[in-house]
């Protein structure tokens, strides 16, 4: 499967230009300094709808027949994949309806409707939003769009593992905030064919680690999980999910860190590089402070996967 996957990788690289942005990769004299590693940060905030989501669902838009198109695509999101699916969709001509969980926050679901989506809120956690879908997917015969259990998904969220290794063929590793595992399995995929020598670190909300727990005990099993501002990164995996395999394999290290972790790696991002970003975003930061001491002197890259938090939010978690 890593074989193909690449092969899959490297076709949407090259056929998603100029739809998806090429993201920037810049280095940050102070992190750098904080840390005693060389920090570049992957401006996955800066892709298009506000995070890397914009890759997959570009892709997956992009495979589908005339007659998939025509009738129509569902998909379940907690804010990002769902505002991804709606702007690919509305680019394509084809509808989109989100399934969402009545939790999911409201300035993402707003700006999914805004996108000219239709929003279809389930009870219960991401995970019960993602089931929903599916099975109205295959009851009314449209083509389901996984957040992240479909490989062409997958190939394209490792187009930024395209691009991390054609701006930093040196990077020792690379962090990356973990939920069902799309963006750490893409990008790990590219890596280890371009750059094998790249760690690959998933990063994880200690109150909401599904993935994190299920490797752990080598079988995707019900977590229970808690609120955290990662709430992008947050819900269970779905049984029988292909990034499960994929992250058993591809992931060298793991970091699980606290709320007060994520809230202090927004901070320094917002005080430093003047970003607002999400709390998967700081996520990936905060795994790379509890892990600096391994790659000191090193080139390491964190992917800042999103921006789409509301104004007040963002205050209240940096103050």
């Amino acid at each position: 499967m890593m074989s193909t996957l690449y092969a899959a990788i490297a076709d949407a690289h090259r056929q998603l230009r100029p739809h998806v942005r090429y993201t920037a990769l810049d280095y940050s004299p102070a992190l750098s300094q904080l840390t005693g590693c060389e920090v570049y940060l992957k401006a996955e905030h800066q892709q298009h709808t506000g995070s890397f989501k914009f890759r997959g669902a570009s892709n997956k838009i992009r495979l589908l027949s005339p007659a998939e198109r025509h009738a129509g695509v569902i998909t379940a999101s907690s804010g990002n994949h769902g505002q991804a699916v709606a702007l690919a969709g509305r680019a394509a001509g084809v509808p989109v309806t989100v399934y969402a969980a009545e939790h999911a926050a409201s300035v993402k679901l707003d700006a999914i409707r805004k996108l000219g989506a239709r929003v279809q809120l389930v009870a219960g956690d991401a995970l019960a939003a993602e089931l929903a879908a599916r099975a109205a997917a295959e009851q009314q015969g449209l083509t389901y769009i996984s957040p992240y259990n479909d490989l062409q998904v997958i190939a394209g969220q490792g187009t930024v593992g395209m691009e991390l290794a054609e701006q930093c063929p040196e990077l020792a590793a690379v962090c990356v905030a973990v939920g069902g595992g799309g963006l750490v399995s893409g990008i790990g995929s590219a890596l280890r064919q371009l750059s094998p020598d790249t760690d690959i670190i998933g990063c994880w909300p200690q109150n909401a680690a599904a993935m994190y727990h299920c490797l752990q005990a080598g079988e995707i099993y019900d977590v229970v999980e808690q609120d955290t501002l990662s709430d992008g990164t947050a819900g269970g995996v779905e049984p029988g999910a292909v990034t499960f395999a994929l992250c058993q394999q591809l992931i060298d290290h793991g970091a699980l860190v606290s709320e007060s972790d994520i809230r202090h790696a927004m901070r320094l991002l917002a005080e430093h590089e003047h970003w607002i970003v999400e709390g998967a975003a700081g996520v990936a930061l905060a795994g790379l402070l509890q892990l600096a001491p391994r790659y000191q002197g090193r080139k390491v890259a964190v992917v800042l996967c999103g921006r789409n938090i509301g104004l007040q939010d963002f205050l209240e978690a940096i103050r």
